[in-house]
């Protein structure tokens, strides 16, 4: 089963109605959320690129409330940054990158390509944990290092 089934059979066990073929040509919007409805544009190409926005559709319904469309709203844009975190842990993850380490991925392509998403959902998972843990962030026996770019330290004893 692929990412992206896995992400759909998610959103069918929590009565969540998927779209993945929507037109929302005309608009720089790849989905939308709304009263358990994801709606996926139809511009899509891939299924990497589909699970990439079906996580952060999931995420709002998780972790969202309201119409949050006006980003001029200090809690609009606290409510998008909670759902984007939780598609980046689901879809990357500390761990994850840690398990790229493990795997010998060497450059942010090869993470992509491991972890299965697109090297720019990987660049703003990045980032967004580096606003999160600053410089960097022990997990068990790892260091995952933030700045001045991404780096892994094992510990050893």
């Amino acid at each position: 089963m692929t990412d992206y089934e896995k992400l759909l059979s998610n959103a069918n066990d929590n009565n969540v109605t998927v779209y993945d073929d929507y037109n929302l040509k005309g608009t720089r919007i790849k989905g939308l959320y709304c009263d358990g409805t994801v709606a996926i544009s139809n511009s899509l190409r891939t299924q990497k690129e589909k699970a990439c926005v079906l996580a952060e559709e999931l995420g709002h319904f998780y972790t969202s409330t309201g119409n949050i469309l006006d980003m001029s709203d200090t809690g609009n844009r606290k409510q998008e940054a909670r759902a984007r975190l939780w598609a980046y842990n689901r879809q990357v993850g500390l761990q994850g990158i840690i398990n790229c380490y493990k795997a010998n991925c060497r450059t942010l392509h090869d993470m992509a390509d491991y972890l299965n998403v697109t090297e720019a959902f990987l660049n703003d998972a990045i980032e967004c944990y580096r606003s999160k843990y600053g410089i960097s962030v022990q997990v068990d026996n790892y260091v995952v290092g933030f700045q001045p770019s991404l780096y892994i330290m094992e510990l050893f004893e």
